[in-house]
């Protein structure tokens, strides 16, 4: 998941590493080398997480906490992103100052964060394996941190040159 933020010089990200399913036994965050929240597969409830934080929501927030300022998070069709317990959440965004705007299906080219993914797959990620799953997400954490530095070094984000 990345949030980018225009003209602000801020992007940020998270990373989970999906651990592949043996038919016998899951493999543990442990066998994986990771902690146990750094394992696991993008839900609604690590949606909504991500969010919240992005919006500066503290975690000690009251019920009725909104921002100071609109903030407009663009998302593609990815199912999560429609499930039920996003729709719950909806409500409560929208009360805070937080408005979804929902990309139309198949229109990557709109998107403003994938050409971001793009070169870092492409460009910052060149060895296609890895031998463990620890070393892939690092190497992927890595790589995100080396293209943040890079967009607020060349102001990219800023829209300033």
């Amino acid at each position: 998941m990345g949030a980018l933020f225009y003209k602000s010089q801020r992007f940020a990200f998270a990373t989970l590493a999906k651990a592949p399913q043996p038919k016998r036994k899951a493999v543990s965050s442990v066998a994986a080398g990771l902690a146990a929240e750094e394992l696991g597969t993008l839900n609604a409830e690590v949606l909504i997480g991500f969010i919240w934080r992005m919006a500066g929501r503290p975690e000690e927030a009251s019920e009725g906490w909104h921002r100071d300022k609109p903030l407009i998070v663009v998302l593609d069709n990815y199912p999560v992103h429609k499930g039920a317990r996003f729709a719950e959440e909806r409500a409560k965004w929208r009360a805070a100052d937080i408005d979804l705007f929902f990309l139309p299906s198949y229109s990557p080219e709109l998107s403003g964060i994938e050409p971001l993914w793009r070169d870092v797959k492409q460009n910052r990620m060149r060895r296609l394996s890895r031998p463990t799953l620890l070393e892939l997400k690092r190497d992927v954490d890595a790589a995100l941190a080396q293209k943040v530095s890079s967009l607020i070094t060349d102001n990219s984000l800023t829209g300033s040159a």
